[in-house]
């Protein structure tokens, strides 16, 4: 699953220098996540869950299975699209992307996905080893999502397996400031956020 905030509240951090490229920021960089996340051979499907009709419209465009968010909270939404996803194909193993990774490469999302396996809960810390950036469990496993804030330290207090894996840079660098858009920039940005990054990151 893959959760989309309402434009209105997205990269609220990013709001000063973005300015009005600031929507389409939020949604470049979350259909660069999507269509990454759909490219990797792991992912039999990407369920988003949004209340916007404008990237729900966009990631459905892409190919993803679109839900409505209640509106209660990321990891409420998140529970939403884990019951959709489970529904959609009861045996498989169910994971949670946050949607502001626009440098995500398939082959390093399927080597997250590949480790995940072994595990009933695991996840991946962000590149400040502070929030969370993946969370899966296997299937038939509780799906018990804390993101948000300190995401890591719940996840790891929870009983969730951290995966301290090697060169997964693009499944780690999660945006919300210029200096985090600039280090996905070094990565490779996807083509969509590519096209908007000029509009907002100094030359």
């Amino acid at each position: 699953m893959v959760p989309v905030k309402t434009l209105i509240r997205a990269k609220t951090r990013l709001a000063g220098a973005a300015g009005p490229y600031r929507a389409d920021l939020a949604v470049a960089v979350a259909s660069d996540t999507v269509a990454a996340a759909l490219a990797c051979r792991r992912v039999a499907r990407v369920v988003v869950v949004t209340a916007d009709p404008v990237p729900a419209e966009r990631l459905a465009a892409l190919g993803a299975h679109v839900v409505d968010d209640p509106d209660r909270g990321l990891n409420a939404a998140l529970r939403v699209g884990a019951a959709e996803a489970v529904r959609l194909a009861a045996g498989d193993a169910v994971g949670a992307l946050q949607a502001d990774l626009p440098a995500l490469r398939p082959l390093e999302l399927e080597k997250v996905l590949t480790a995940a396996l072994e595990f009933d809960e695991s996840f991946v810390p962000d590149a400040a080893e502070v929030g969370t950036t993946f969370y899966g469990v296997r299937p038939g496993i509780a799906f018990q999502p804390r993101f948000g804030g300190e995401s890591r330290a719940r996840h790891l207090s929870g009983g969730a397996k951290e995966l301290t894996l090697e060169a997964i840079p693009s499944v780690r660098t999660d945006v919300d400031t210029v200096e985090d858009l600039k280090e996905a920039e070094a990565l490779g940005l996807g083509p969509a956020t590519a096209r908007i990054a000029p509009h907002i990151l100094p030359s």
